[in-house]
């Protein structure tokens, strides 16, 4: 029987209501008690990391999270995480990059009611992930909810209250558990007896995410310039700045590269990703500064992406180079 280790951090799953809202109370070992049939999936010890609403997790409690697994990684045979569901699609990204190539199963789950409820989905989502976390040929970071097995780096929450919460943007399941039993869509990989996954442990936070809106000011980006190490611009459609590249946000775009800050450009769009080439307003930006491009990376993937990028480099072809490296197909060219 394989040994699984469930990290808990808070969030809804772990609630209880204060009088004042709900906020995370129960405590790991609670948790495993409303699932006894988890027992018959593996063995299970449990360690309480910290007890959050998600929308206060963070990079730091990212680190947290991976140094955690690292630590009791020879230990066990697979890990499973409870997090809150606002930010699970961050914190799942952020750990494929700080955890890669892992043989063993790192599962994400959480839920939308409190697992003290007996009108929840919590039971069934923990329950899925021991499932998924002990089958054989589980590897990586991925999030399992609402029977659905995404890939760590291409979930997103979609819905605030409904069960199917999450979706995979851009890219297939990579399985579901139907009735107790787990259907791979897609292939696994094969790792020798013995691998180990690259560790990493530095993040670089100063990462700004900033959605454009129709006739926004190109001032914002020369206020924020010296606060940020690097900027993520939501554009419209496929990508492009108003403008274009002789217009006063390409301007702006040029000064915040030449003080040597990165420049990210996405879209807005939820599916499909982006394409500066196709319109001449992101073409022309393309062409004249040394922008990067997001293309169909989930916004949580290129912002912890950007994150872990700059944690472990400041040499621009070197962030070039590592943004564009696919990792657990979070890029798709």
């Amino acid at each position: 029987m394989k040994r699984i280790l469930m990290l808990s951090t808070g969030g809804t799953i772990a609630s209880r209501e204060t009088g004042s809202g709900l906020s995370p109370a129960i405590t790991s070992e609670e948790i495993l008690c409303h699932v006894p049939g988890i027992r018959s999936l593996c063995q299970v010890e449990t360690l309480q990391l910290m007890n959050l609403d998600s929308t206060n997790i963070g990079p730091s409690h990212w680190l947290r999270i991976a140094a955690a697994v690292e630590e009791h990684y020879d230990g066990y045979d697979g890990f499973v995480i409870t997090h809150g569901t606002d930010t699970m699609a961050y914190t799942s990204a952020a750990l494929s990059y700080l955890i890669q190539n892992s043989p063993k199963s790192i599962v994400f789950t959480g839920s939308q009611k409190s697992i003290a409820l007996d009108d929840t989905d919590a039971r069934q989502n923990l329950y899925n992930s021991f499932l998924y976390a002990a089958a054989p040929d589980s590897h990586d970071v991925s999030l399992v909810f609402d029977g659905k097995v995404i890939l760590g780096p291409r979930a997103r929450k979609e819905r605030t209250k409904s069960y199917n919460a999450f979706s995979s943007v851009d890219f297939p399941e990579a399985a579901v558990i139907r009735d107790g039993r787990l259907i791979r869509y897609l292939g696994t990989r094969a790792y020798p007896d013995g691998a180990r996954p690259d560790f990493y442990h530095t993040l670089e936070p100063d990462v700004l995410l900033l959605t454009l809106i129709p006739g926004m000011s190109a001032q914002v980006l020369l206020q924020l310039k010296d606060s940020y190490r690097a900027v993520i611009c939501q554009s419209f459609g496929v990508g492009g700045l108003p403008g274009g590249g002789g217009g006063e946000f390409a301007q702006a775009v040029g000064a915040w590269v030449d003080s040597g800050k990165t420049f990210v450009v996405t879209t807005q769009v939820p599916y499909e990703g982006s394409d500066m080439a196709v319109y001449q307003v992101g073409q022309q930006v393309k062409q004249r500064y040394p922008v990067l491009e997001a293309y169909n990376m989930t916004m949580e993937a290129a912002v912890t992406k950007l994150m872990w990028v700059l944690g472990q480099t400041e040499q621009p072809e070197t962030i070039q180079e590592l943004f564009y490296r696919p990792v657990q197909n979070d890029l798709i060219r």
